[in-house]
This record gives structure tokens, C-alpha cells and sequence, in this order.
């Protein structure tokens, strides 16, 4: 398709769309943000997610409407996607929107404007749809001039959008650009609403003005709404004369690139073959891009496992067009220069996102390696047509980590389907299995007694932010070995439910308080607090007394302890600041433990942080508390609080009304967190921050654990005592230490060098002996045997000797135990061995189970790991027995 009027690039249009609606009187919005707020959304799909509110009625603007271009996604279509012009799992949404204030009669001339006068599309070419009773939207096309033969109807399924089967709808009107006939189906009742690809939907005008009742009548509402939407990269092939919008200038210059990167040439036509792949890497990439610099991370659930399935589908298809090594880091640059000036958030996460999308596909690529070999067997193993066991799906997913999606992708190319049905047996008999491994005390650790408790009384009073002691609580309840007690006697242990207490329950990370319950004659020593359903129950020892129901007491909380706990509580929020600062906004937590004597925080991010990024993030936290900061908590409502900017927890569910933490002040807090627990009221009470340990709690998640405050003393102390033992061992001076060490690993190293060498090295006996032992394998000659002494790189370096000394094809099969106690297998050849019969990955696959271990690799070299060293010798006899030796 050639356009007949003057070409715009991607960016014109995207400006001259939103400077349209701005100088018509609409108020210019950002795009809002991929992860919606809206708990209804996974993903931001639509312009309108962001106007919710504004169509709720809850928000009101000003302006007769607004106007936005929206970054979207959507991964219903994910397997369409590349097989044709029109499918994209990202995508830009040029908006305009009204509530009240545009009339549809309005909206439509606006329409034909902007595309004919704008964009200067020839309007024999523009063809609209129209809801099949919309008499109202027919009759104003027609008074703007449009033929009756360009206007058509369609019903409910096309032209009339609902929020549910209740609520707010109205019917739609679609405008359609005709892309010849070259591209239809050549039937003489084509028509938009044809599946073909000759007329293609641009722009969607919505006008909701009616409210669906539950007996199906639809009065008008109080004011009628529009939402149009205009495809902005359908609009880029049609402005740029392309029939798909993968030939528009943004997505080929995604395609050039991957043709650079694979070598493989791209044809606009070929939508099967090797070109669909270059438009999935060339999508996907975009789409990752945009998430993670949201916040997005891969994971397996919910938006993390969007993103994770997008990202290794790229890495896929970037394998099956031959490339080997990283590359999509390369795509997420070049997404950045294309779209860098429109996002800016592209540009500021740039680091982050290469981050986070290299650790995944190194992650990804090794387990392309392990799941790939097992798969092609299989897939191998079955007749043309046979469907592929469910069975084997499950175990390609639960001992390899590929995912099923993927697991269909491949084995639909080789022809063949894949038992879903089995797949989904086997994932519920392994939940069975792991169910029923449950232990039968974790089961019984639920109690109906909890239950019953919360319908008859009220919630507990928690009055622990005002003090720690309270005098004239009453006993709501007493509960023994899971039934209700009408009393408690010296020596029992109880839960004691009061209708009041100072004492904090467990929750929010922060652990229960600890103290004791007395009156007249009874002493209660408590030992944690919990809370059941809003009843706090504080676990007791009754020291001294009965103690029954309906009985008033007095509640103390161990002072210094909930002092100590506040101090590590309100560090925490300290240390969720600080990370943001030093590592990005993507930081969120992900879990937390609050103790009297360490803090531990969970959070979201990509790699290990380098010991100069803990420096500057005990340095902030630090800098907050000689600060001598107020820690000031207010109570206000949900929305209030977050439009102050406070960190929620993301899946917390909160109340109407919420606590709010600030460290700092008001105007310019250096943390402020909606928090139901228990803080310092100054940073400087705190004392001191010290962290002392970082490490890994799964896929781009990392742990800190810190000290503080007494806490933080005794961790120095302990390390002063370390250093000193240190130096009495090396007989120096504390300061002497680091450098008496680096002379001692300089040692160390060249010996370690030297007995390599001697292991490995010509004149190495071990390997002359087995050299000498080498078997005539018909056409090769082979050697079979196990190195004490080495590591994996050392085999690798016994082969090398091997193959220089013995002369022409050769081949070897070795074993070592590592240092950590564990096998290595090694197996190699050179290329003639390899060509008279020896394969390398065969041979380790066939000898691997003896160890116990997992490997793989080419024909002319492979290794493997395992668990088991004393299967070493049951492995080399089999691979003699593989090599019919």
C-alpha cells in the first residue's frame, strides 16, 4: 500500500493528535503508569483506566475533557502475535475523554477532522460503524457529509460497550481505513467487521449514556460520557502507507535490529516462517522495556508473570533464529533511543531494566539448555501427528522450570500437540502429594474456637500507641488447648483475650509484645501476642493466682523491649527509603521481620548490591538519625494518605481510614508509609544503623538484615573481638590484619597454581597412567578415568593434555571429586572422533543418573554435576558399557 497523502513518522502523530484536543479545549494528561490503580486490572489496558474516577463521578475537572497517550498491555492474543500486521502485547492509546462536557455530535466532527484535515486521510477511503438501533450517531455521520454506503451497523458483540451486566454502557462507533483490495478477501460483501485485513479499526468512539438496571431497562444517565481511543501504531502503518503496523519506523527500526543481531532477513509477508520471530523479539522487547521501568519484575505470578513470559518468549524465538549468547539487552537500548524522548522513564531505568532483563536471561538460557535436550527427545520419540504426554509436559515443568506455554510453542513447530488434560492432572496430584506432607500439628495449629470467638465478641482495643500500660482490662475470653476455659490455674498456659491492651499482637512484620497480666493474687507472665480475627490473644504462663473469666487486670508491656522493637520498626522505614534512593523506585517490599534485637527486610530487586551501594544505604540511614528526625503518625483517610505520597505495601489490604508515618518533616519527610505498628517518636532514639547481611531470597528478591541500637553496639563489639583474635593468630597488630592475609592468599594462590600443574600438566603421572590405559574404540582411541585433585576447569585443562599427546582422533571420559565434595563428569572429543561415533552429551546423559546429577552439552564436549561421588566408578563403567568397551 502506497499512501496517497503526505507520510507522518510516529512521534508527529502521536503530538499532533494530543495538540488537536489540547487547543479544542482538553487538559493534557501523562500516560499513567502499566500497573493500574485499580484492583480490578492486572495490567493498564485502555486510556480510560486512569479517568475511573472522572466517569464515577468521584473527581471532577474543570475542562470540557481531557486528552492522553496511554502506554498499554495486553497478552490475550500473546500466541497471535507476529502471525499477522495487527496483534501487539504493547501498545499506545491516543485518547480524548468527556463527562459531560463534549456532546457526541461534537466528539464525531472532531473525529473526521483531525483524520481528514490533520492527518489529511482521503475520506472515500474512511468507512464508520454505527451500533445496529444507534439512530442518534447514524443520522450525525450522515450531517458531516458521509455516504450512506461508508456507514454500516453492527450489533451488541462490536458496537456497545458495558462495565458488567449492570451498570454504565452505551453503544460505540467505529471509523475504519480502507487498505485496498490488494489485502482483502476478495468477496464483493467486504465490509468492515470482515476478518480479513482490508478495512482496519483505527479509532473507537464510546458513548456511555445509559444505566443498565437488573430488569435490562437502560435510563439515561445524569450526563453522557466519551471515551475515544485511536490506535496510535494502526495509525502509523496507515500514515506511513504500510498494510501492518510491524513496517511502521518504530518497529522496523526493532526488526533492523534483529536482523543485524541474527543474520536473518526480515519479509513483511512471511508471517510463519523466521520473520514472525523477529517481530515477537521486536514486541516483546517493547513490552519489557515499558514494565519493568514501571516497577514490573519477573515472577510467577500475576503482572511478574506476564513479564516473565513475554521477556523468555524473546529469548526463545532470538534461539530459534540461532542466536546463542545474550541479546535482548541490545533491544531494550534501542527501544530507549526510538521511544527515550516520549517516556522519560525509559530513559531514567535504563540501568534497572538492563539489570534485570540480563540476570533473566542468563537464568532463562540455562534452562533452555537442560529442558530443551529432554523436550526434543520426546518430541523426538513420538510418530508424525502423536500428541505429547501430559506427563512429560509436567516434568519439562516441575524438574526444569519450563514453562508449559512454551513446552506447546515448541512442540506445535515440530507438529504436534500436547496432552493439556494429562498437565493438569499431574500439577493436582503433586498439590495432593503436597498436601498430604503436611504435618497433622500444622493442621490442628487452625481451631474453630477462633471462629466462634470472633462472632460473639467485639474486636480488641488496641491502646498501645499511647502507652504501655492499662489498668481495668477485662477478660473477654480464656482459651486452653484450644477450647474455652471459664478459668486458669498457677502453672497452665492460657490465652488470655482482653476487650482492651496496650500489648501489640503480631502483624506487619513487627513481632508480638511481651509482659505480664496482674490483680489482686494473679500474676500472668506473657509471652508473645497474636491476633485472631481482631482478638488479640496473649499467650500466658500463670505464675501465680486463678485467673477467670470477666476478671479486670493490669496489662504492662515489657518497656525496653517494645523500645527496642520501635526502634528497629521505624529503621525499617528508614531502610525502604534509603534503598529506594541509592537502587531505584522499583524497590518495594516484599516482606519484613521486626525483633528487638535485628530487623530483617525483604524487597524487590534484580542482583546482589555492591558493597559501595550498602555503604551509601547505611550512610542515608545513618544521616536520618543523627538527624535527630520526629517520627509523626497521623490517621486520615485511605485516599488522603495516598495522595501524601505514602508508601503503600502492594496486595495490603487497608481500611477507609489509616495510619501514616513520617520520618522527617511534614513538607519533605525522608520516609512516609501507611503503618499500623508501633515507632520511635525520634530518629535519634534509633542510635545507630548497621547492616550485616545481604543475600537472596528467590528470583529478584533480597534480604538485608541490620541492627540497631543496643543491638548495633553489641554486633560492633563481637567484631572487635573477631579482629583481635584474628590479629593474635597472625601475630600483628589489629591494623596489620588485611595486609597479613593479602600476603598469605598471594601464597596460597601460587601454591595452588603449582599443584595444578602438576595435576594437569605432561608430567603428570595420573594423566600418564591414564594415557597409557586409553582403550581403541574402532576409529579412536579413548580415555577413561577418574583425577583426583581436580576441579571442572581442571578436566577441561587434562583434556587439552590428553589430546596433545595422543596423536589423531581421540576422545575421554572423565571424573573428578571438587574440593565442595561433589562429582564432575567431563566428556570430550575431537572432530574426527566425533565423526566415526563418540558424542560427547550422549555419553554424559547415559553416566549422569550414577552421580545422581544433571548435565548436557555438544557433540564435542559436555560436562555434568551431581550429588553423589561414590557413583564415580559406576559411571565410568558406564560409559565403557555406552561405548561398547
Amino acid at each position: 500500500m502506497v499512501a496517497d497523502f503526505p507520510t507522518m513518522t510516529t512521534a508527529e502523530i502521536r503530538s499532533a493528535f494530543l495538540t488537536f484536543f489540547e487547543e479544542r479545549g482538553c487538559k493534557l494528561f501523562p500516560s499513567s503508569s502499566l500497573i493500574p490503580d485499580d484492583p480490578s486490572l492486572l495490567l493498564a489496558n485502555a486510556g480510560m483506566n486512569q479517568f475511573k474516577q472522572y466517569y464515577q463521578g468521584k473527581k471532577t475537572m474543570k475542562e470540557i475533557g481531557a486528552t492522553s497517550c496511554q502506554k498499554c498491555v495486553r497478552t490475550n492474543d500473546i500466541d497471535i502475535i507476529g502471525s499477522d500486521g495487527r496483534h501487539a502485547s504493547f501498545f499506545e492509546m491516543l485518547g480524548n475523554f468527556s463527562f459531560g462536557g463534549v456532546s457526541k455530535r461534537q466528539a464525531c466532527a472532531w473525529a473526521l477532522e483531525l483524520s481528514t484535515e490533520v492527518f489529511h486521510l482521503p475520506i472515500e477511503r474512511l468507512y464508520f460503524t454505527v451500533f445496529t438501533e444507534d439512530d442518534e450517531t447514524y443520522e450525525i455521520w450522515r450531517s458531516l457529509g458521509i455516504e450512506e454506503s461508508h456507514i454500516s451497523r453492527l450489533g451488541e458483540d462490536d458496537n456497545f460497550w458495558a462495565a458488567g451486566p449492570t451498570g454504565p454502557c452505551g453503544p460505540c462507533s467505529e471509523i475504519y481505513y480502507d487498505m485496498g483490495e490488494d489485502v482483502g478477501c476478495g468477496r464483493p460483501d467486504c465490509a468492515p467487521g470482515c476478518d480479513c485485513d482490508r478495512f482496519l479499526e483505527y479509532w473507537n468512539l464510546v458513548f456511555t449514556q445509559f444505566d443498565r438496571q437488573e430488569d435490562g431497562s437502560m435510563p439515561e444517565l445524569p450526563h453522557r460520557n466519551l471515551d475515544t481511543g485511536m490506535g496510535l501504531e494502526r495509525m502509523s502503518a496507515i500514515m506511513q502507507g504500510k498494510t501492518s503496523f510491524f513496517d511502521s519506523d518504530v518497529m522496523q527500526g526493532l526488526i533492523k535490529l534483529g536482523e543485524d543481531v541474527t543474520g536473518v532477513a526480515y519479509v513483511s509477508d512471511d508471517y510463519t516462517g523466521p520473520s514472525r520471530s523477529l517481530r515477537i523479539i521486536a514486541d516483546h522487547a517493547r513490552s519489557v522495556d515499558f514494565m519493568i521501568s514501571d516497577g514490573i519484575l519477573p515472577g510467577n505470578e500475576g503482572r511478574g508473570y506476564v513479564l516473565r513470559r513475554l521477556l523468555r518468549r524473546a529469548v526463545f524465538h532470538g534461539r530459534l533464529l540461532g542466536v546463542e549468547g545474550p541479546f535482548l539487552t541490545r533491544f531494550i537500548d534501542e527501544v530507549n533511543v526510538l521511544m527515550g524522548d516520549a517516556y522519560p522513564e525509559l530513559l531514567k531505568n535504563a540501568q534497572l531494566v538492563r539489570g534485570i532483563v540480563a540476570a533473566e536471561e542468563e537464568r532463562f538460557s540455562k534452562t533452555l539448555d537442560t529442558g530443551r535436550i529432554y523436550l526434543d527427545e520426546a518430541l523426538d520419540a513420538l510418530e508424525e501427528g502423536a500428541v505429547l504426554d501430559g506427563a512429560a509436559a509436567f516434568k519439562l515443568h516441575d524438574t526444569f522450570g519450563f514453562p508449559i506455554d512454551l513446552t506447546v510453542e515448541i512442540a506445535e513447530g515440530a507438529g504436534h500437540a500436547v496432552d493439556i488434560d494429562g498437565f493438569n492432572r499431574e500439577m493436582e496430584l503433586q498439590r495432593e502429594r503436597a498436601r498430604a506432607n503436611v504435618k497433622g500439628d500444622a493442621w490442628g495449629s487452625f481451631n474453630d474456637i477462633w471462629v466462634e470467638l470472633s462472632d460473639a465478641l467485639p474486636a480488641t482495643e488496641f491502646t498501645g500507641y499511647d502507652g504501655c500500660v492499662l489498668d481495668g482490662a477485662r477478660v473477654a475470653a480464656l482459651v486452653a488447648d484450644g477450647e474455652r476455659a471459664a478459668a486458669a490455674h498457677a502453672g497452665d498456659t492460657v490465652e488470655v483475650v482482653l476487650d482492651r491492651t496496650p500489648f501489640y499482637a503480631e502483624m506487619g512484620g513487627q513481632v508480638g509484645d511481651t509482659g505480664v497480666l496482674t490483680a489482686e493474687g494473679v500474676r500472668l507472665r506473657v509471652t508473645d501476642t497474636k491476633s485472631h480475627n481482631g482478638l488479640y490473644a496473649h499467650t500466658a504462663v500463670v505464675e501465680e493466682g486463678t485467673l477467670h473469666e470477666g476478671a479486670e487486670l493490669r496489662a504492662e508491656v515489657d518497656e525496653r523491649r517494645r523500645a527496642l522493637i520501635q526502634r528497629n520498626h521505624t529503621a525499617t522505614h528508614l531502610l525502604d527509603a534509603a534503598l529506594k534512593e541509592v537502587l531505584g523506585s522499583h524497590v518495594n517490599q516484599a516482606g519484613s521481620l521486626v525483633a528487638p534485637e535485628h530487623l530483617r527486610f525483604d524487597f524487590t530487586h534484580f542482583e546482589a548490591l555492591t558493597s559501595e551501594q550498602l555503604r551509601q544505604v547505611e550512610e542515608l540511614v545513618n544521616r536520618e538519625i543523627f538527624a535527630a528526625k520526629p517520627v509523626v503518625t497521623r490517621v486520615m483517610g485511605i485516599e488522603e494518605a495516598k495522595a501524601s505520597g505514602a508508601v503503600a505495601l502492594f496486595g495490603e489490604k487497608y481500611g477507609d481510614v489509616v495510619r501514616v508515618v513520617s520520618c522527617g518533616t511534614e513538607e519533605h519527610p525522608f520516609s512516609r508509609e501507611l503503618c499500623g505498628g508501633t515507632h520511635a517518636a525520634n530518629t535519634a532514639e534509633i542510635g545507630l544503623f548497621r547492616i550485616t547481611s545481604e543475600s537472596s531470597t528467590g528470583s529478584n528478591v533480597r534480604r538485608i538484615e541490620a541492627v540497631t541500637s543496643l543491638g548495633a553496639v553489641e554486633y560492633l563489639e563481637e567484631r572487635e573481638r573477631l579482629l583481635a583474635q584474628a590479629a593474635a593468630g597472625l601475630k600483628c597488630r589489629a591494623d596489620e590484619v588485611p595486609g597479613r592475609v593479602e600476603v598469605l592468599q598471594k601464597q596460597l594462590r601460587e601454591t595452588e597454581q603449582k599443584l595444578k600443574a602438576a595435576l594437569t600438566g605432561g608430567a603428570s603421572d595420573t594423566i600418564g597412567r591414564a594415557i597409557d590405559g586409553a582403550l581403541d574404540a574402532g576409529g579412536y582411541r579413548v580415555v577413561i578415568a577418574e583425577l583426583p585433585g581436580l576441579d571442572a576447569a581442571g578436566l577441561r585443562e587434562a583434556w587439552d593434555t590428553i589430546r596433545g599427546k595422543l596423536s589423531g582422533a581421540c576422545a575421554c571420559v572423565l571424573a573428578t571429586v571438587t574440593e565442595k565434595g561433589a562429582p564432575a563428569l567431563l566428556a570430550a572429543a575431537t572432530d574426527d572422533a566425533v565423526k566415526t561415533g563418540f558424542h560427547a552429551g550422549s555419553v554424559i546423559k547415559a553416566i549422569v543418573p550414577a552421580v545422581d546429577g544433571r548435565g548436557g552439552g555438544k557433540p564435542t564436549m559436555a560436562q555434568a554435576g551431581g550429588k553423589d561421588a561414590s557413583g564415580i566408578a559406576a559411571a565410568l563403567d558406564a560409559a565403557r558399557a555406552e561405548l561398547g568397551l
